[in-house]
Protein backbone atom coordinates (compact mmCIF):
# COMPACT_ATOMS: atom_id res chain seq x y z
CA UNK A 1 0.00 0.00 0.00
CA UNK A 2 1.22 2.98 -1.40
CA UNK A 3 2.20 6.25 1.47
CA UNK A 4 0.34 9.31 2.25
CA UNK A 5 1.74 12.44 0.10
CA UNK A 6 1.27 15.77 1.55
CA UNK A 7 -0.73 17.06 -1.30
CA UNK A 8 -3.40 18.98 -0.32
CA UNK A 9 -6.81 17.46 -0.59
CA UNK A 10 -9.44 19.34 -2.63
CA UNK A 11 -13.03 18.89 -2.52
CA UNK A 12 -13.61 18.82 -5.92
CA UNK A 13 -11.00 15.93 -6.66
CA UNK A 14 -12.12 13.61 -3.72
CA UNK A 15 -15.56 13.93 -5.75
CA UNK A 16 -14.15 12.72 -8.97
CA UNK A 17 -12.73 10.15 -7.50
CA UNK A 18 -16.02 8.92 -5.22
CA UNK A 19 -18.02 9.54 -8.66
CA UNK A 20 -15.57 7.08 -10.59
CA UNK A 21 -15.65 4.51 -7.73
CA UNK A 22 -19.43 4.91 -7.89
CA UNK A 23 -19.60 4.29 -11.15
CA UNK A 24 -17.00 1.28 -11.32
CA UNK A 25 -18.64 -0.87 -8.56
CA UNK A 26 -22.31 -0.10 -8.64
CA UNK A 27 -22.68 0.48 -12.48
CA UNK A 28 -20.11 -2.54 -13.37
CA UNK A 29 -17.83 -0.01 -15.33
CA UNK A 30 -14.13 -1.07 -16.06
CA UNK A 31 -12.02 1.37 -13.97
CA UNK A 32 -9.42 2.25 -17.26
CA UNK A 33 -12.47 3.29 -18.73
CA UNK A 34 -14.13 5.30 -16.02
CA UNK A 35 -11.03 7.10 -15.13
CA UNK A 36 -10.64 8.38 -18.77
CA UNK A 37 -14.17 9.45 -18.90
CA UNK A 38 -13.86 11.29 -15.60
CA UNK A 39 -10.46 13.22 -16.92
CA UNK A 40 -12.12 14.06 -19.93
CA UNK A 41 -14.81 15.48 -17.96
CA UNK A 42 -12.34 17.92 -15.69
CA UNK A 43 -10.29 19.13 -18.92
CA UNK A 44 -9.03 22.20 -16.59
CA UNK A 45 -7.64 19.71 -13.91
CA UNK A 46 -3.31 20.00 -14.19
CA UNK A 47 -1.04 17.04 -14.57
CA UNK A 48 -0.96 16.52 -10.88
CA UNK A 49 -5.01 16.72 -10.37
CA UNK A 50 -4.95 14.43 -12.62
CA UNK A 51 -2.96 11.72 -11.36
CA UNK A 52 -4.65 12.45 -8.20
CA UNK A 53 -7.60 11.19 -9.74
CA UNK A 54 -6.33 8.05 -11.45
CA UNK A 55 -4.43 7.08 -8.66
CA UNK A 56 -6.19 7.47 -5.87
CA UNK A 57 -9.19 5.11 -7.64
CA UNK A 58 -6.68 2.66 -8.80
CA UNK A 59 -5.60 2.50 -5.08
CA UNK A 60 -9.20 2.07 -3.15
CA UNK A 61 -10.13 -0.48 -6.07
CA UNK A 62 -7.38 -2.55 -5.24
CA UNK A 63 -8.06 -2.13 -0.98
CA UNK A 64 -11.64 -1.81 -1.66
CA UNK A 65 -12.59 -5.44 0.37
CA UNK A 66 -10.48 -3.93 3.19
CA UNK A 67 -12.10 -0.35 3.00
CA UNK A 68 -15.36 -1.95 2.67
CA UNK A 69 -14.78 -4.65 5.92
CA UNK A 70 -13.55 -1.14 7.71
CA UNK A 71 -16.62 0.36 6.86
CA UNK A 72 -18.80 -2.35 8.17
CA UNK A 73 -20.77 -2.32 4.72
CA UNK A 74 -20.97 -2.69 0.89
CA UNK A 75 -21.09 0.81 -0.13
CA UNK A 76 -24.58 1.80 -1.54
CA UNK A 77 -24.30 5.57 -2.29
CA UNK A 78 -21.94 8.23 -3.25
CA UNK A 79 -21.27 9.09 0.60
CA UNK A 80 -20.28 5.70 1.32
CA UNK A 81 -17.51 6.11 -1.37
CA UNK A 82 -16.51 9.16 0.46
CA UNK A 83 -16.02 7.01 3.70
CA UNK A 84 -14.35 4.61 1.69
CA UNK A 85 -11.47 7.39 0.11
CA UNK A 86 -11.31 8.32 3.69
CA UNK A 87 -10.34 5.61 5.36
CA UNK A 88 -7.73 5.19 2.40
CA UNK A 89 -6.24 8.14 3.48
CA UNK A 90 -5.46 7.32 7.10
CA UNK A 91 -4.43 4.11 6.34
CA UNK A 92 -1.68 5.93 3.95
CA UNK A 93 -0.59 7.83 7.02
CA UNK A 94 -2.46 11.09 6.62
CA UNK A 95 -2.54 12.68 10.05
CA UNK A 96 -5.56 13.88 9.84
CA UNK A 97 -8.59 14.98 7.34
CA UNK A 98 -9.98 17.88 6.65
CA UNK A 99 -13.43 18.65 8.93
CA UNK A 100 -15.47 18.28 5.75
CA UNK A 101 -19.01 17.08 6.85
CA UNK A 102 -18.37 14.42 4.09
CA UNK A 103 -16.03 12.56 7.10
CA UNK A 104 -17.59 14.05 10.05
CA UNK A 105 -18.98 10.36 10.55
CA UNK A 106 -15.01 9.10 10.43
CA UNK A 107 -13.44 8.03 13.67
CA UNK A 108 -9.61 7.82 12.95
CA UNK A 109 -8.89 5.74 16.10
CA UNK A 110 -11.82 3.17 15.62
CA UNK A 111 -10.67 3.30 11.50
CA UNK A 112 -6.95 2.17 13.08
CA UNK A 113 -8.23 -0.45 14.84
CA UNK A 114 -10.37 -2.39 13.15
CA UNK A 115 -7.31 -2.13 10.14
CA UNK A 116 -4.71 -3.31 12.71
CA UNK A 117 -6.98 -6.52 13.46
CA UNK A 118 -8.04 -7.32 9.88
CA UNK A 119 -4.50 -6.73 8.52
CA UNK A 120 -3.80 -9.88 9.77
CA UNK A 121 -5.57 -11.97 7.51
CA UNK A 122 -4.50 -12.36 3.85
CA UNK A 123 -7.68 -11.96 2.04
CA UNK A 124 -8.10 -8.57 3.69
CA UNK A 125 -4.63 -7.57 3.55
CA UNK A 126 -4.22 -8.04 -0.09
CA UNK A 127 -7.72 -7.56 -0.16
CA UNK A 128 -8.82 -10.68 -2.74
CA UNK A 129 -12.21 -12.07 -3.18
CA UNK A 130 -12.30 -15.78 -0.57
CA UNK A 131 -12.73 -17.88 -3.93
CA UNK A 132 -9.96 -16.19 -5.72
CA UNK A 133 -7.95 -16.47 -2.66
CA UNK A 134 -8.13 -20.24 -2.82
CA UNK A 135 -7.88 -20.52 -6.09
CA UNK A 136 -4.63 -18.92 -6.07
CA UNK A 137 -3.03 -20.83 -3.07
CA UNK A 138 -4.51 -23.99 -4.33
CA UNK A 139 -2.48 -23.60 -7.99
CA UNK A 140 0.48 -21.64 -6.72
CA UNK A 141 1.31 -22.76 -3.05
CA UNK A 142 4.18 -21.26 -1.22
CA UNK A 143 4.20 -18.84 -3.89
CA UNK A 144 0.90 -17.53 -4.10
CA UNK A 145 1.18 -15.22 -1.14
CA UNK A 146 4.31 -13.09 -2.39
CA UNK A 147 2.57 -12.75 -5.70
CA UNK A 148 -0.35 -11.54 -4.55
CA UNK A 149 1.33 -8.73 -2.73
CA UNK A 150 3.27 -8.03 -5.77
CA UNK A 151 -0.21 -7.80 -7.97
CA UNK A 152 -1.19 -4.98 -5.46
CA UNK A 153 2.17 -2.84 -6.33
CA UNK A 154 1.60 0.04 -8.86
CA UNK A 155 2.75 -1.33 -12.14
CA UNK A 156 5.65 0.58 -14.15
CA UNK A 157 5.22 2.47 -17.32
CA UNK A 158 7.58 0.41 -19.66
CA UNK A 159 8.12 1.35 -23.62
CA UNK A 160 8.45 -0.69 -26.40
CA UNK A 161 11.20 0.99 -29.08
CA UNK A 162 9.54 0.83 -32.20
CA UNK A 163 12.98 0.04 -34.88
CA UNK A 164 10.88 0.45 -37.92
CA UNK A 165 11.43 4.39 -36.81
CA UNK A 166 14.40 4.55 -34.21
CA UNK A 167 16.59 2.88 -32.00
CA UNK A 168 16.69 3.07 -27.84
CA UNK A 169 19.20 5.75 -27.61
CA UNK A 170 17.23 8.33 -29.89
CA UNK A 171 14.50 7.48 -28.61
CA UNK A 172 15.34 7.97 -25.06
CA UNK A 173 17.21 11.32 -25.71
CA UNK A 174 13.59 12.53 -27.97
CA UNK A 175 11.68 12.15 -24.90
CA UNK A 176 14.21 13.63 -22.57
CA UNK A 177 14.06 16.51 -24.90
CA UNK A 178 10.21 16.29 -24.29
CA UNK A 179 10.81 16.02 -20.75
CA UNK A 180 10.10 12.29 -20.20
CA UNK A 181 12.68 10.83 -18.28
CA UNK A 182 13.17 6.84 -18.55
CA UNK A 183 16.17 3.96 -17.91
CA UNK A 184 17.11 1.48 -20.46
CA UNK A 185 15.96 -1.65 -19.28
CA UNK A 186 15.96 -5.32 -20.43
CA UNK A 187 17.28 -5.76 -24.41
CA UNK A 188 18.09 -2.94 -26.21
CA UNK A 189 14.37 -2.25 -26.76
CA UNK A 190 12.61 -1.25 -23.48
CA UNK A 191 13.07 2.03 -21.41
CA UNK A 192 11.15 2.79 -18.23
CA UNK A 193 9.56 5.91 -17.22
CA UNK A 194 11.55 7.39 -14.20
CA UNK A 195 8.14 9.10 -13.37
CA UNK A 196 4.39 8.62 -14.30
CA UNK A 197 3.70 10.89 -17.10
CA UNK A 198 1.23 10.93 -20.09
CA UNK A 199 3.76 9.95 -22.91
CA UNK A 200 0.54 10.04 -25.99
CA UNK A 201 0.83 13.88 -25.91
CA UNK A 202 4.34 13.60 -26.79
CA UNK A 203 6.02 13.96 -30.45
CA UNK A 204 7.71 10.99 -30.16
CA UNK A 205 4.41 9.26 -29.89
CA UNK A 206 2.81 11.02 -32.73
CA UNK A 207 5.69 10.13 -34.73
CA UNK A 208 5.50 6.40 -34.31
CA UNK A 209 8.48 5.81 -32.40
CA UNK A 210 7.42 3.75 -29.43
CA UNK A 211 4.03 1.79 -28.07
CA UNK A 212 3.79 1.53 -24.42
CA UNK A 213 4.44 -2.52 -23.85
CA UNK A 214 5.32 -4.23 -20.32
CA UNK A 215 8.69 -5.82 -20.44
CA UNK A 216 6.72 -9.28 -19.59
CA UNK A 217 5.06 -8.43 -22.88
CA UNK A 218 7.51 -7.94 -25.14
CA UNK A 219 9.21 -11.06 -24.76
CA UNK A 220 6.65 -13.36 -26.62
CA UNK A 221 7.59 -11.50 -29.76
CA UNK A 222 10.75 -12.15 -29.20
CA UNK A 223 10.17 -15.67 -27.74
CA UNK A 224 8.30 -16.34 -31.27
CA UNK A 225 11.32 -15.19 -33.41
CA UNK A 226 10.06 -13.92 -36.34
CA UNK A 227 12.49 -13.16 -39.40
CA UNK A 228 12.13 -10.85 -42.58
CA UNK A 229 10.48 -12.40 -45.34
CA UNK A 230 8.03 -14.89 -43.19
CA UNK A 231 4.24 -15.32 -42.88
CA UNK A 232 3.46 -14.50 -39.75
CA UNK A 233 -0.24 -15.07 -38.58
CA UNK A 234 -1.11 -13.92 -35.33
CA UNK A 235 -4.15 -15.20 -34.16
CA UNK A 236 -5.76 -13.14 -31.23
CA UNK A 237 -4.46 -10.21 -32.47
CA UNK A 238 -6.81 -7.56 -30.38
CA UNK A 239 -5.57 -3.82 -30.97
CA UNK A 240 -2.39 -5.61 -32.02
CA UNK A 241 0.90 -4.61 -29.28
CA UNK A 242 2.31 -7.94 -30.08
CA UNK A 243 1.26 -7.74 -34.03
CA UNK A 244 3.65 -4.06 -34.05
CA UNK A 245 6.06 -5.87 -32.50
CA UNK A 246 6.22 -8.58 -34.84
CA UNK A 247 6.16 -6.25 -37.75
CA UNK A 248 9.20 -4.68 -36.21
CA UNK A 249 11.27 -7.81 -36.11
CA UNK A 250 10.39 -8.68 -39.52
CA UNK A 251 11.63 -5.19 -40.44
CA UNK A 252 8.10 -4.54 -41.79
CA UNK A 253 9.23 -7.36 -45.07
CA UNK A 254 7.02 -10.65 -45.44
CA UNK A 255 3.55 -11.28 -44.60
CA UNK A 256 1.71 -10.83 -41.15
CA UNK A 257 -2.22 -11.25 -41.18
CA UNK A 258 -3.78 -10.33 -37.77
CA UNK A 259 -6.80 -12.07 -36.32
CA UNK A 260 -9.61 -11.13 -34.72
CA UNK A 261 -13.09 -11.96 -34.03
CA UNK A 262 -14.06 -8.15 -33.13
CA UNK A 263 -13.55 -5.46 -35.94
CA UNK A 264 -13.25 -2.24 -33.96
CA UNK A 265 -9.97 -4.22 -31.99
CA UNK A 266 -8.31 -4.51 -35.77
CA UNK A 267 -9.36 -0.94 -36.98
CA UNK A 268 -7.14 0.36 -33.78
CA UNK A 269 -4.42 -2.12 -34.80
CA UNK A 270 -4.74 -0.74 -38.04
CA UNK A 271 -4.44 3.47 -36.99
CA UNK A 272 -1.27 1.73 -34.86
CA UNK A 273 0.27 -0.06 -37.88
CA UNK A 274 -0.20 3.74 -39.69
CA UNK A 275 1.27 5.33 -37.08
CA UNK A 276 3.99 2.93 -36.30
CA UNK A 277 4.68 2.26 -40.33
CA UNK A 278 4.48 -1.23 -40.28
CA UNK A 279 3.77 -2.34 -43.69
CA UNK A 280 2.89 -5.44 -43.75
CA UNK A 281 0.39 -6.20 -41.17
CA UNK A 282 -3.06 -7.47 -42.92
CA UNK A 283 -6.07 -8.11 -40.85
CA UNK A 284 -9.01 -10.13 -41.58
CA UNK A 285 -11.85 -10.78 -39.11
CA UNK A 286 -12.62 -14.03 -38.21
CA UNK A 287 -16.46 -14.27 -39.30
CA UNK A 288 -16.63 -18.10 -39.37
CA UNK A 289 -14.18 -20.98 -39.37
CA UNK A 290 -13.54 -20.49 -42.69
CA UNK A 291 -11.18 -17.65 -42.38
CA UNK A 292 -9.20 -19.91 -40.21
CA UNK A 293 -8.93 -23.27 -42.23
CA UNK A 294 -7.86 -21.10 -45.27
CA UNK A 295 -4.70 -20.60 -43.69
CA UNK A 296 -4.27 -24.09 -42.58
CA UNK A 297 -0.73 -25.30 -43.42
CA UNK A 298 0.50 -21.74 -44.65
CA UNK A 299 2.00 -19.92 -41.34
CA UNK A 300 6.57 -19.98 -40.49
CA UNK A 301 4.83 -18.45 -37.35
CA UNK A 302 2.40 -18.61 -35.13
CA UNK A 303 0.93 -16.77 -32.12
CA UNK A 304 -1.90 -17.37 -30.09
CA UNK A 305 -2.22 -15.12 -27.24
CA UNK A 306 -5.46 -16.49 -26.38
CA UNK A 307 -7.93 -14.86 -24.08
CA UNK A 308 -7.08 -15.47 -20.65
CA UNK A 309 -8.38 -14.04 -16.81
CA UNK A 310 -5.81 -11.42 -17.08
CA UNK A 311 -4.40 -12.41 -13.21
CA UNK A 312 -0.67 -11.45 -14.40
CA UNK A 313 -1.89 -7.87 -15.06
CA UNK A 314 -4.04 -6.90 -12.04
CA UNK A 315 -1.54 -4.28 -10.67
CA UNK A 316 -2.87 -2.43 -14.12
CA UNK A 317 -6.85 -3.85 -14.08
CA UNK A 318 -7.22 -4.05 -10.49
CA UNK A 319 -11.07 -3.85 -11.12
CA UNK A 320 -10.85 -7.32 -12.76
CA UNK A 321 -10.43 -9.17 -9.21
CA UNK A 322 -14.39 -7.93 -8.49
CA UNK A 323 -15.49 -8.91 -12.12
CA UNK A 324 -14.16 -12.48 -12.39
CA UNK A 325 -16.19 -14.70 -11.80
CA UNK A 326 -15.32 -18.62 -10.63
CA UNK A 327 -17.20 -20.01 -13.82
CA UNK A 328 -15.78 -17.30 -16.16
CA UNK A 329 -12.13 -19.19 -15.62
CA UNK A 330 -13.61 -22.29 -16.37
CA UNK A 331 -15.12 -21.13 -19.57
CA UNK A 332 -12.15 -19.45 -20.50
CA UNK A 333 -10.15 -22.59 -20.24
CA UNK A 334 -12.71 -24.50 -22.97
CA UNK A 335 -11.80 -21.37 -25.16
CA UNK A 336 -8.13 -21.42 -24.87
CA UNK A 337 -8.10 -25.50 -25.58
CA UNK A 338 -10.45 -25.05 -28.25
CA UNK A 339 -8.17 -22.17 -30.12
CA UNK A 340 -4.78 -24.41 -29.85
CA UNK A 341 -6.74 -27.16 -31.10
CA UNK A 342 -8.39 -25.31 -34.06
CA UNK A 343 -5.74 -22.99 -34.62
CA UNK A 344 -2.78 -24.61 -34.64
CA UNK A 345 -2.86 -26.02 -38.03
CA UNK A 346 -1.99 -22.97 -39.50
CA UNK A 347 1.49 -23.83 -38.69
CA UNK A 348 3.29 -25.70 -41.95
CA UNK A 349 5.60 -28.54 -40.68
CA UNK A 350 8.66 -27.12 -39.50
CA UNK A 351 7.13 -23.40 -37.94
CA UNK A 352 6.53 -22.44 -34.73
CA UNK A 353 4.20 -21.65 -32.55
CA UNK A 354 4.07 -19.88 -29.15
CA UNK A 355 1.25 -20.15 -26.63
CA UNK A 356 0.36 -16.99 -24.62
CA UNK A 357 -1.44 -16.01 -21.82
CA UNK A 358 -1.14 -12.72 -19.23
CA UNK A 359 -2.30 -15.31 -16.48
CA UNK A 360 -0.32 -16.99 -13.37
CA UNK A 361 -2.77 -19.49 -12.86
CA UNK A 362 -1.26 -22.98 -14.61
CA UNK A 363 -4.45 -24.44 -15.03
CA UNK A 364 -4.41 -21.47 -17.93
CA UNK A 365 -0.99 -22.05 -19.05
CA UNK A 366 1.42 -25.16 -18.52
CA UNK A 367 -1.90 -27.45 -17.94
CA UNK A 368 -3.38 -26.41 -21.34
CA UNK A 369 0.08 -26.61 -23.04
CA UNK A 370 -0.04 -30.51 -21.52
CA UNK A 371 -2.97 -31.42 -22.64
CA UNK A 372 -2.88 -29.65 -25.99
CA UNK A 373 0.73 -31.72 -26.61
CA UNK A 374 -1.51 -35.39 -25.34
CA UNK A 375 -4.32 -34.77 -28.09
CA UNK A 376 -4.78 -35.86 -31.86
CA UNK A 377 -4.48 -32.21 -32.69
CA UNK A 378 -0.72 -31.73 -30.80
CA UNK A 379 1.16 -35.11 -31.84
CA UNK A 380 3.14 -33.67 -34.44
CA UNK A 381 4.16 -30.78 -31.63
CA UNK A 382 7.37 -30.60 -29.37
CA UNK A 383 8.00 -28.18 -26.68
CA UNK A 384 11.05 -25.77 -27.27
CA UNK A 385 10.72 -23.47 -24.42
CA UNK A 386 8.61 -22.06 -22.09
CA UNK A 387 9.12 -19.10 -19.51
CA UNK A 388 6.90 -18.74 -16.06
CA UNK A 389 6.94 -15.08 -15.05
CA UNK A 390 5.61 -14.28 -11.81
CA UNK A 391 5.24 -10.45 -11.03
CA UNK A 392 7.73 -11.22 -8.06
CA UNK A 393 10.17 -12.14 -10.68
CA UNK A 394 11.54 -9.60 -12.24
CA UNK A 395 8.60 -6.83 -11.40
CA UNK A 396 6.50 -6.51 -14.28
CA UNK A 397 3.58 -8.17 -15.21
CA UNK A 398 2.90 -11.83 -15.04
CA UNK A 399 2.96 -13.31 -17.90
CA UNK A 400 3.14 -17.50 -19.37
CA UNK A 401 4.62 -18.11 -23.17
CA UNK A 402 5.60 -21.78 -24.68
CA UNK A 403 7.62 -22.01 -27.67
CA UNK A 404 6.13 -25.46 -29.50
CA UNK A 405 7.40 -26.39 -33.02
CA UNK A 406 5.58 -28.52 -35.42
CA UNK A 407 8.03 -31.24 -36.45
CA UNK A 408 7.99 -32.33 -39.99
CA UNK A 409 6.30 -35.75 -41.54
CA UNK A 410 8.92 -38.46 -40.84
Amino acid sequence: MSTFTQQKLHPILVRAVAQSLYSIFLDDRYADKVIEHTLRNNPKAGSRDRAFIAETTYEVVRYFRLYSAILGRTPEREADFWHIIGIHFLLQGAPALPEWREWEALHPKLILHKAQGLLETRRFRESIPDWLDDRGAQELGDAWDETLHHLNKQASVVLRTNTLKTNRIALQKQLLEEGVESEPIGDDLALRLLKRQNVFTTKAFRAGMFEVQDYSSQLVAQLLAPAPGMRVVDACAGAGGKALHISALMQGKGSLIALDTVEWKLAELRKRASRGGAPNIETRVIESKKVVKRLYDSADRLLLDVPCSGLGILRRNPDAKWKLKPAAIEQLRELQQEILQSYSPILKPGGRMVYATCSILPSENQDQVTAFLNSPAGIDFRMLEEKRILPQDQGFDGFYMALLEKQSPA
